[in-house]
């Protein structure tokens, strides 16, 4: 049975029956883009000037700042990003908001696992890998009962949603 549309796909396809909202969404989706491009490199900029006494807490989510390298571009990298800390390591849910491809930097660290973060103005070696197994559902629980959200972005996509551990490496 096919999933059921969101709210919102009924209530546009309530709105244009025949599709004629397709050019509005298409652009509502870019405005979002823009805006998400806009909001993460201002988010940056704060975080780092303030040497992340601002911008590091976004609800109820801290934020940090992952260092990667593009894997086609090679092109240096700086996204703001939620993360979790325990176990003496850092983690990364690479939910991308539910849409139905993985992040750059997930396809980013891959390929370059070493890199460094900056967290409440620290810079950190560190080295990604994949949490796998029990290690992957332990950090799953971990992360959707300190962030919720997590469980409606995991119905949003098909893929699984990635878990990548940061293990500091001084």
């Amino acid at each position: 049975m096919p999933p059921l549309p969101s709210a919102a796909a009924v209530e546009v396809s309530r709105l244009y029956p025949q599709g004629e909202g397709t050019c509005r969404l298409e652009q509502w989706s870019y405005m979002n883009k823009f805006f998400l491009k806009i909001f993460m490199a201002l988010n940056t900029f704060v975080i780092r000037i303030s040497q992340g006494r601002l911008g590091s807490q976004l609800g109820t989510q801290t934020i940090l700042l992952l260092h990667t390298v593009g894997r086609k571009s090679g092109r240096h990298f700086v996204t703001p990003i939620a993360y979790f800390h325990t176990d003496k390591y850092y983690f990364l849910v690479g939910s991308n908001w539910g849409k139905p491809q993985n992040a750059g930097w997930y396809y980013n660290l891959l390929t370059q696992p070493r890199t460094t973060l900056e967290v409440r103005g620290k810079k950190i070696p560190v080295e990604a890998c994949q949490a796998e197994g029990q290690e992957y559902e332990r950090l799953w629980k971990y992360a959707i009962e300190h962030h919720p959200p997590y469980l409606h972005y995991k119905e949003m996509t098909k893929r699984h949603i990635p878990i990548v551990v940061l293990k500091p490496t001084d």
